[in-house]
């Protein structure tokens, strides 16, 4: 029987697929694109989710932010290796200009590196300290519930990208 973290990681190294899939037919080329009432475009989101899973990993780990996949910039980009952080924080607007962002391999690498790290830090968690309050977005939350909000944000916006697959003519991935 799986404990309770054995659950939570699961989920989180699950996220590679579940949120994975849904990246069918994109390219470099239209990494930046966006539709109509769509703003978040696919490069932006998979390095918004990685930057959150990241964070969470930091709670229980300790370990910065690898620097390999990020900058702390000024929210004007990255570069086609590393996400600026302020680029796709929460609140930030995705630009458009594909320089600014890693290439799609990339940031699918960078997404699914913070899947596993979050997912092992969570495996290698002691249940108390998963009961542990920790600083949220202007709140407190318990970090087992952080981890469900994290796998919760991931599916939201993995639901965007299936929007935006739509508006761009990309067709369906479940069928």
């Amino acid at each position: 029987m799986l404990t309770a973290s054995e659950t939570l990681a699961d989920g989180v190294a699950a996220l590679k697929t579940l949120l994975g899939r849904f990246l069918a037919d994109f390219a470099d080329e239209d990494r930046t694109r966006t539709a109509d009432h769509l703003p978040n475009h696919v490069i932006w989101t998979l390095g918004h989710a990685a930057l959150y899973l990241n964070r969470a990993a930091e709670r229980l780990d300790g370990q910065p932010l690898p620097a390999s996949d990020f900058v702390t910039g000024d929210g004007h980009g990255g570069n086609p290796q590393q996400y600026d952080t302020e680029a796709i924080a929460f609140d930030s607007k995705p630009g458009v200009a594909a320089s600014a962002y890693p290439t799609l391999a990339r940031g699918r690498a960078i997404f699914e590196a913070a899947c596993d790290r979050l997912s092992a830090a969570v495996r290698a968690a002691k249940p108390k300290q998963l009961q542990q309050n920790v600083p949220w977005v202007g709140t407190e939350i318990p970090l087992y519930a952080l981890v469900l909000r994290l796998v919760f944000h991931c599916g939201f916006h993995a639901g965007q990208i299936a929007d935006l697959r739509r508006a761009l003519g990309l067709g369906r991935v479940i069928r």
